[in-house]
């Protein structure tokens, strides 16, 4: 019975992860819809959007730590609720009032990146957990897809409010599933120390610093793919935006090799490393075929937006397997923190290369973060068994 019910913590857990994931990474498919609903410039619905990852990056840490000491389904049931709640008050015409709301429902739903992997992470063993997390990982580019398409319908036909109300109520109903079916394993250990000892450790400061600048490419790429081969190099915008789409596709399924693939090698930072390597490779190649037909720029770009997006579960799992026994909510809200932080301003910074430098700049850019996440994973710098 065990055996089969890991799986269903992995479903909800997953389930949990990319219906957050709808919420920060789905909101900005309604960037010309909540412009138009509170009238707003285009740098002010920037900070409208951006406050859901302000508000996640901020409490990271202190949901992991809690769902160390309280356990998971605590953690994401009330986190799920306080979202919830959140989603409905921004149903408002007021911009701040609805920004304020988003704010809350980042500091709450918050709670699912760290717990959701936490409980991944002790209903499954080491030789699965790869895959597992890989499995969620690749729910975060579904979800974000997954409301791409369906939010902006629901504000055409409804209003911007319903949008909000849906989000809401979907939340609301992911976390009685969780309240419902996600409990710890029998031989689970909570934690009894301090989190000031894991934020110390030199091994994840640098692993999560290491993520933080892979995000850097990744981010690169879902900022500026489209805009680089439509605008600068004249590809058809359906053409254009089919390649992103592709990118993001390959890129989820991308997660689960690369998860697969650590379990059957029994590491996560060797993986880790040969795709920072590939990545970097990538966006080199890329800034040197910059002038290119056309087909063969877009040849290269689509495999190094895909290798760009797939490295995530290697990076969480290892961040979490590097825990002290019962401390890897912490340690993963530590990770995510680095993630979001450089989520929250790679776009900007490589906007204003293009703008102030080129093309090719924004690109090297993208390189250079690569090449730092590599030689921050150096072999000598982990355990041999991390």
């Amino acid at each position: 019975m065990a055996g089969r019910y890991r799986w269903v913590v992995l479903g909800v857990g997953a389930l949990a992860q990319g219906t957050n994931a709808a919420v920060f990474l789905g909101l900005p498919a309604l960037t010309p819809q909540l412009r138009a609903h509170f009238d707003l410039t285009l740098p002010q619905v920037g900070l409208l959007v951006g406050a859901v990852n302000l508000g996640t990056m901020l409490t990271l840490v202190t949901w992991g730590a809690l769902a160390d000491r309280r356990g998971e389904r605590l953690v994401m049931t009330i986190g799920g609720a306080g979202a919830a709640t959140c989603l409905a008050l921004a149903a408002t015409d007021h911009a701040l009032l609805a920004g304020a709301a988003l704010l809350g429902a980042g500091v709450f739903g918050a709670s699912v990146n760290a717990a959701s992997g936490r409980a991944v992470m002790t209903w499954f063993t080491r030789d699965r957990r790869g895959l597992a997390m890989g499995i969620r990982q690749t729910a975060t580019p579904l979800g974000a897809a997954a409301a791409a398409v369906a939010l902006p319908v629901v504000a055409a036909d409804a209003g911007v409010p319903a949008a909000f109300l849906a989000l809401s109520a979907f939340t609301a109903l992911v976390a009685l599933t969780v309240a419902v079916f996600i409990r710890e394993p029998p031989n689970a250990v909570r934690s009894t120390s301090g989190q000031g000892v894991i934020l110390r450790d030199r091994g994840l400061i640098r692993l999560s610093t290491a993520s933080g600048l892979l995000v850097v490419p990744q981010f690169t790429a879902a900022a500026l793919m489209v805009e680089l081969l439509h605008e600068h190099r004249g590809l058809a915008l359906g053409a254009a935006a089919t390649l992103f789409a592709a990118a993001q596709v390959l890129g989820g399924a991308g997660r689960l090799g690369v998860g697969i693939w650590s379990d059957r090698v029994g590491s996560r930072l060797g993986p880790l490393r040969t795709v920072s390597v590939l990545v970097t490779a990538g966006f080199l190649l890329s800034a040197a075929l910059l002038g290119a037909p056309v087909w063969l720029l877009a040849t290269v770009l689509l495999p190094t937006a895909a290798l760009a997006l797939c490295w995530n579960g290697l990076a969480v799992t290892a961040a979490a397997e590097m825990a002290p026994e019962g401390s890897s909510g912490t340690a993963l809200g530590m990770q995510n923190t680095a993630n979001y932080l450089s989520a929250s301003v790679t776009p900007a910074v490589a906007g204003w290369v293009v703008v102030s430098a080129s093309w090719q700049a924004a690109l090297l850019l993208a390189a250079t973060a690569g090449t730092a996440a590599r030689l921050l994973l150096r072999d000598r710098a982990f355990a041999p068994t991390a």
